[in-house]
């Protein structure tokens, strides 16, 4: 598959219907990079190795592309989580190995999509849920629990809405014991989407670049700092890439260093 570099990610090249038919038919993990994405990977060793593990890494913003187009390496397509997940659920309509877990969001929010999802689809594609409590990633016990309901539902595809890196941590440390799982899907607030219980923005203002500034509007408590503080060093970064002064970060050289020793 071609990529796109930008900064120390890879970013896969793939059209929408691409991606679709490969996960399909072969399964993996899909994470989908975004702005505050390439922010973390520049200090979080752990979430670059996420990334140098995932199956499949496509451009989750416009302003990722933008950039892409900036550099000299034009990204064909934006596929963001919340359009992607779906046009995959309708994509296997008819596809009755596809049975999907969704993992993630407030209590209650989940069985409203589950609900919502199945009756677009026709079937239960969907075939459970769970809302995990807050920090659940560090209570062991509690980690077990789900992986044991997941292994139960006989899904076959894990979509895990936890917020990131929380939700792309969670599934590297877990799919090896996910033994009915092909597909995992990283869909961040996804699943508020689809229950109704966040606006998604209008297509024409997500097509522009500009759904960050509506899901700012939306939540501004929440997605100041990121938005208007953490994520403005990205466009230092890139520019730093165009000008070929970008220096990988110490911890992502120490990573790449083990993965080649391994």
């Amino acid at each position: 598959m071609k990529v796109v570099k930008l900064l120390n990610a890879s970013i896969h090249n793939l059209s929408q219907k691409e991606l679709l038919d490969r996960l399909t038919e072969f399964g993996g993990f899909l994470i989908t990079p975004n702005v505050d994405h390439l922010v973390k990977l520049q200090h979080d060793a752990e979430f670059l190795e996420v990334y140098n593990q995932a199956t499949y890494r496509v451009c989750d913003s416009k302003i990722l592309q933008y950039a892409s187009h900036f550099l000299g390496n034009p990204i064909k397509e934006k596929i963001s989580g919340s359009d992607f997940f779906p046009a995959f659920y309708k994509y296997n309509k008819n596809n009755h190995d596809i049975k999907i877990f969704l993992l993630g969001a407030q209590e209650g929010i989940p069985q409203k999509a589950q609900s919502k999802i199945n009756q677009k689809v026709g079937r239960k594609i969907v075939v459970d849920t769970y809302s995990p409590p807050l920090n659940f990633e560090l209570d062991e016990a509690e980690c077990q629990r789900i992986i044991q309901k997941i292994n139960r539902s006989g899904a076959t595809v894990l979509a895990a809405g936890l917020g990131s890196p929380k939700q792309e941590k969670w599934i590297l440390k877990y799919k090896h014991q996910l033994k009915n799982i092909k597909i995992f899907l990283a869909i961040g607030a996804t699943i508020d989407f689809e229950a109704g219980y966040k606006p998604r923005a209008p297509k024409w203002v997500s097509e522009i670049g500009l759904e960050w500034l509506f899901r700012l509007i939306s939540e501004p408590k929440r997605l100041w700092k990121r938005y208007l503080v953490d994520d403005m060093y990205f466009f230092w970064l890139i520019l730093q890439q165009k000008l070929h002064i970008y220096e990988t970060p110490r911890a992502a050289k120490t990573l790449s260093f083990k993965t080649s020793r391994n």
